[in-house]
Order: C-alpha cells, then sequence, then structure tokens
C-alpha cells in the first residue's frame, strides 16, 4: 500500500507547480521532497513528474493520479474531522451489555437520564443472562456479576462493587420463623435456590464464623428477580444480593433473616474493549455507571 503522507507531498507539488515553490510554501527542504515522490514513484512502478533543472512537468498517468490522489486526502480530512467532532462532544451510539436482573434494577432506571443529558449519545442495551464475548460480538460496555476473579485479558475492567448474599424472607414468613438468631433456627425451612438439586448456604459472621445450612427446597428459579418475588410472595427464604433486595426490605415487603449473617459476596465489574481510542460517548457514559452503581 502507498505511504499516505507520500501522496500528501505529491499532491502539494502538483499544487504548487514544483518543488522550489513547495518547499518554500511547506518550509520543508527541496531534497526531501524530491526523494518521498521518487519513493512514491518506485512503489508504484510509474513516472509521474518529469523534472529537469528548468522544467516541471506532471505525467499523463501523474495528472490521473494527482486527481485520486487530491480525493483520497480530502476523505483522510474528512475522516479526522469526524473525529474530532466526537472529540469535542460526546456523541454516537454506545452498545452496553449486563445481566437481565442488572439491567432490571440498576441500568432501566439510569441509562435513560444518561441519554437525556447526552443528547448525541445513542445508547443500545443488551440484556442477556448467558456469556457475551465483548469484542467478539461488539459491544463498548459489559457489566458482569461475578464470584471469582475475572481472567487477565486485553479488556478494561473497572469494579463497580462488591455486594454480600442476604438471606430474605416476607414478613409473614419471618413472623413463622419466629425470629431466628443462629443459622440451627432455619434448618430444614422452606428455601428458595437457583438451580435443582441445590439445598443450602454456607454463612459467614464478622467474627470468622462460618457454618453450613440445609433447608427445604420450595422452589427454583434460575433468575434472580424470579426468586426475588417468590420471597415477596412468602414462599420462604431466598439468598440474594444486597443490592437486589435493600429497596424490598426498606419498603418492608422483605426482611432480612439472620442479619448477623452472609452468604458469600458477589463483585460487579465494569468491562471495555481497549484502555486507548475510547470516543468520549463511551467514557462518559462507563464514567456515569461507574460513578451511579458504586
Amino acid at each position: 500500500m502507498l505511504n499516505l503522507n507520500d501522496l500528501q507531498v505529491f499532491v502539494q507539488v502538483v499544487d504548487h507547480g514544483g518543488f522550489t515553490a513547495a518547499s518554500r510554501r511547506l518550509g520543508v527542504p527541496k531534497s526531501t521532497l524530491s526523494k518521498r515522490v521518487k519513493e512514491l514513484e518506485k512503489r508504484a512502478g510509474v513516472r509521474l513528474i518529469h523534472r529537469t533543472s528548468r522544467s516541471f512537468t506532471v505525467t499523463e498517468l501523474g495528472q490521473d493520479f494527482y486527481r485520486h490522489a487530491s480525493a483520497m486526502l480530502i476523505e483522510a480530512e474528512a475522516a479526522e474531522n469526524v473525529i474530532k467532532g466526537r472529540l469535542a462532544e460526546p456523541s454516537g451510539t454506545v452498545r452496553v451489555t449486563a445481566s437481565v436482573p442488572t439491567v432490571q434494577h440498576a441500568l432501566a432506571p439510569l441509562l435513560p437520564k444518561i441519554v437525556s443529558a447526552y443528547p448525541r449519545v445513542r445508547v443500545v442495551l443488551y440484556a442477556t443472562d448467558r456469556f457475551v464475548d465483548v469484542i467478539q460480538d461488539g459491544f463498548d460496555i459489559a457489566i458482569r456479576d461475578h464470584f471469582d476473579p475475572l481472567p487477565d485479558s486485553s479488556l478494561v475492567q473497572r469494579r463497580i462493587g462488591v455486594a454480600p448474599f442476604w438471606l430474605v424472607a416476607s414478613e409473614g414468613h419471618a413472623r413463622e420463623l419466629g425470629n431466628p438468631v443462629q443459622p440451627s433456627d432455619i434448618e430444614g425451612r422452606d428455601g428458595l435456590f437457583t438451580t435443582q438439586g441445590e439445598t443450602g448456604w454456607t454463612l459467614q459472621n464478622g467474627e470468622g464464623g462460618a457454618c453450613r445450612v440445609s433447608l427445604q427446597p420450595r422452589y427454583y428459579a434460575n433468575e434472580s428477580t424470579a426468586l426475588l418475588e417468590a420471597a415477596k410472595a412468602g414462599l420462604g427464604i431466598a439468598c440474594l444480593p444486597s443490592g437486589l433486595c435493600a429497596e424490598s426490605i426498606d419498603a418492608g415487603t422483605l426482611q432480612r433473616i439472620l442479619p448477623d449473617w452472609t452468604a458469600g459476596k458477589v463483585t460487579t465489574t465494569l468491562l471495555m474493549p481497549h484502555r486507548r481510542g475510547q470516543l468520549p460517548s463511551v467514557r462518559v457514559v462507563a464514567d456515569l455507571l461507574v460513578n451511579a452503581l458504586s
């Protein structure tokens, strides 16, 4: 492929009618311009300019080449202006993906506010609980909840927060439990679980204690919002991230069971494809999401 810088030198030399005039206008030594044009001719395999000490003539093929090269440089300048425009004000499309619960409880109310604040930003939101390849699937931002550290990769990782898992139940069901104090007080009670075959959780307290509790499975759902609704309906005890159930607890539709104990934690991380070359639209959406969800 021809060197774009050499094309620019050639166009400038032709525009100014010779190497001497182009040298004065550009502030570049005449010998440098001549060398770059010779290199361009060598790579193209054709003579573009006939030049002697007294004459400067663009060949017929050189004239055709000049028209195309000029058009190419105009398009390159236009492309640069597009980038400069993007850098001046956040604009363009930002593709975001997250799990269904994260979308429902966090992004659904938040992203419209961001779009309203930046009228030239357009957001495409894709909710899914399946694994998404951020780069291959063309996403600018992904928000992931995970128990184990994410593997090292070329993706930018920005930690949003860490949330403990709480045991929760409806107020009516909590009364039936008789205000349990120790994990053994809920042994054999009705439990709401994510996967079939699951029967309990490992609990920890702030003093370093840990124990395993087993419950009677009453309801299974592989989606957190469904478990939240089942708990609110009084079907049993659920184990949910604090961020998911805090609003229901504040509203009185759920109550924490064994408030001195937690059942592990989940980390939320924002991922982006690369560190450099991020458009302002991607950066501003990422920054606002991290600040709002932290």
